[in-house]
Parts: structure tokens; C-alpha cells; sequence
């Protein structure tokens, strides 16, 4: 935000207001004043004493009210005296700069800029021209990460993502509704290219352990361009959708590490009902109990290794190869075959996209 710009406003407000106003910045220095002389001078003590409270504060002749978020302050206004009045004067002053950051943002903002380009607010061909104009690299990896909030804070969820990532010219956090924050991650090293996961994993731990909340976060595929950041931020948003189908249990999903459920999740469910119906002997899927459904998924997770499997699920071998044959019987699929296998995994999945999703259009 432009130093500038506040001095301005607050200069052509000095004739309206008979008292001294003034603007503070979050480290207490002076950067606009009615009184010139003031410019400058710090007041960190006042800043101390506004972030803790959060409120109106009176102190030594003046009325101090804070812009910004329990989580971080960025600006007090000061309005000279101490009475109601001084108060009134205050409020108007901070909801005046309020508006007056956030157009300011809106047009010069390297985050707003972002945030239009991930909701395909800005034409493609004005792209450049605004990065050129923002200076904004436009040519470095980077990495879009989707965190949406299960459950309620008392702190909010944007400022607890920004406190993590604080370099606003390299990371950028965008509010996308009120429990879902955009992290778009700058990836300039290999290493970091290699853990983007382990950053997924440090939001989660960091919003578990600090501020008891459950977080899920979708991480789309790394671009090397500014213009294909909506591509990411759209791959995010898939992960993120497809995770709640296939993989309920974890809370950190990768596009690329979806698979064939990412496939599955795009196909109408008309076609899905038909391929079951093809695939299963009438009514035979659902014949299935849940300890032979145990089975199933035991002997896909152990790579159709009857050995294997029957040591993990505690079991005789013999007790494995009788429920498998009992499996053929009932679906005319033998797991042991490795299409048959492939086809039953798909069929399975399938079938809970469609208990998901029961409709489609």
C-alpha cells in the first residue's frame, strides 16, 4: 500500500477535521499526518497495546483504532483528543482507508492479480501486460495448494495460512469463500519441487496442533507459467473432490497421484450404472458381506499375493483360496486373474462414486 496515497487522503481531510489524524504502519511509524512535523516519529508502544486489545485505545491526548485482523494489524489511525467525538473521527477514518486499501489492492494488489487469474476474472491476453506492470515474474514454477477448513476457528482461516507463508512476494494466500484459502507456492528449488507434499503436511499438522482444526488440502500440478495458474487451482479443486470418493481417510491429496479415480469421477453416471450392470451377475455385488468385501480390498492391497494376504488377515491359506472361490462363484470374477482383478478394483470403485454421487448431469 502506497504511503502516498494515505498522506493525500488525510491531507485533503485536514481542513474538515479541526483535530490532527494520522496514519500508523504495522511496525509504529508515522507514515501520513495532518501535521507534517509528525511523519516519522514511532509509536511501538501504541501498536503493543492496540494488537493486544484488538479495540479503540485512548492514550496521552490521543484515540487510536486498528485496520486489519486479530491476526494481524496493518494500520492504527490516530485522531487528536479524547472524547466521543475523537472516537466518531477514528471510526469514519478507519472504514474511509478500509475502502480506500482494498481498491487500491484491487488495482495494484500482486494477490488480487492472482486471484483473478485463478477464477479466470482476467482475459489471457492482459496477463502479461498486468504482471509486466506489477513486476511479477511471470516465468517460475509454482504450485497451487487448496485448503479448505472442516471445521470452525477462532482465528481465521486465511490468517493462519498467511502467518506460515508471510513473504507476500513470493507466496500468495487468497481468500476463496469463508473456510476455503488458496496458497499459490513459488517453487525456485528442486527440493522444494520434490516436498510439495511435506508443505501440504506442515499447513495440516500447523492448523491441527495450534488451532485444533481439520484441514483438508487439494495440491494441483506445478506450472511454469503465470497463465496456467487457473489450471492448477482447477486440478486442486479435483483433488480436493475425488479424495472425498476414493481416498476418505486421507487429508492431503495430489492431482497427479489420483489414478483412475480421476477418470471414474468424470464419467456420467448413467455409463457408470451400465458397466456394473455388464460387469456383476444381477444383485451379486450386493451379496457381498463385509468381511468378503475385507478380503477383497486386503488382497488388492498385498498385490493379488494369496500367501501374503492370508498372513495379514490372520487366515489359513486354504481359508483365503475357499473365500476367493466362493467370490468367483457369487461374480463370476477370479481376483486371482489379473484382469479379472483389474476389472473388479474399477468395478468397485465405480460403485462408490455412484453411492457418492447418485446424480450426475
Amino acid at each position: 500500500m502506497s504511503n502516498k496515497l494515505f498522506q493525500g487522503l488525510i491531507y485533503q481531510m485536514k481542513d474538515a477535521v479541526s483535530r490532527t489524524i494520522g496514519v500508523i504502519d504495522e511496525k509504529g511509524a508515522v507514515i501520513a499526518c495532518s501535521q507534517l512535523t509528525k511523519i516519522g516519529e514511532y509509536q511501538r508502544e501504541i501498536i503493543e497495546e492496540v494488537t493486544y486489545t484488538f479495540d479503540t485505545v485512548v492514550s496521552s491526548g490521543y484515540t487510536y483504532r486498528p485496520i486489519g485482523s486479530h491476526a494481524r494489524i496493518e494500520y492504527v489511525v490516530f485522531v487528536e483528543g479524547e472524547d466521543e467525538e475523537s472516537r466518531s473521527i477514528a471510526g469514519l477514518l478507519s472504514i474511509t482507508l478500509t475502502n480506500l486499501k482494498t481498491l487500491y489492492d484491487e488495482k495494484y494488489d500482486k494477490a488480487s492479480f492472482i486471484k483473478n487469474i485463478i477464477l479466470d476474472n482476467i482475459l489471457p491476453g492482459d496477463i502479461y501486460t498486468k504482471a509486466k506492470e506489477l513486476h511479477f515474474d511471470s516465468e517460475v514454477n509454482r504450485c497451487v495448494y487448496l485448503i479448505r477448513f472442516n471445521s470452525k476457528t477462532e482465528v481465521n482461516p486465511f490468517d493462519i495460512v498467511q502467518n506460515l507463508f508471510p513473504d507476500k512476494n513470493k507466496d500468495y494466500c487468497i481468500t476463496i469463500s469463508e473456510n476455503e484459502v488458496v496458497l499459490v507456492k513459488e517453487l525456485k528449488f528442486a527440493v522444494e519441487q520434490k516436498n510439495i507434499e511435506a508443505i501440504a503436511k506442515t499447513i495440516v499438522d500447523t492448523a491441527s496442533t495450534e488451532f485444533y482444526a481439520k484441514v483438508s488440502i487439494g495440491i494441483g500440478t506445478i506450472v511454469t507459467n503465470v497463465r496456467d495458474l487457473a489450471h492448477s487451482f482447477k486440478n486442486a479443486q479435483v483433488a480436493l473432490e475425488v479424495g472425498k470418493v476414493f481416498d476418505t481417510d486421507k487429508n492431503i491429496i495430489k492431482y497427479e497421484s489420483l489414478g483412475i479415480g480421476r477418470l471414474i469421477y468424470q464419467l456420467p453416471t448413467t455409463l457408470c450404472e451400465m458397466f456394473l450392470q455388464e460387469v456383476f451377475k444381477r444383485g451379486s455385488l450386493e451379496s457381498l458381506d463385509r468381511e468378503t468385501l475385507m478380503t477383497i480390498q486386503a488382497f488388492f492391497d498385498n498385490n493379488l499375493n494369496v500367501s501374503e494376504t492370508s498372513r495379514k488377515l490372520f487366515v489359513h491359506r486354504n481359508t483365503l483360496v475357499y473365500r476367493l472361490d466362493k467370490i468367483r462363484k457369487l461374480t463370476g470374477l477370479d481376483l486371482r486373474e489379473f484382469d479379472h482383478a483389474i476389472t473388479f478394483k474399477v468395478a468397485l470403485m465405480v460403485k462408490k462414486y455412484l453411492i457418492s454421487k447418485p446424480t450426475k448431469f
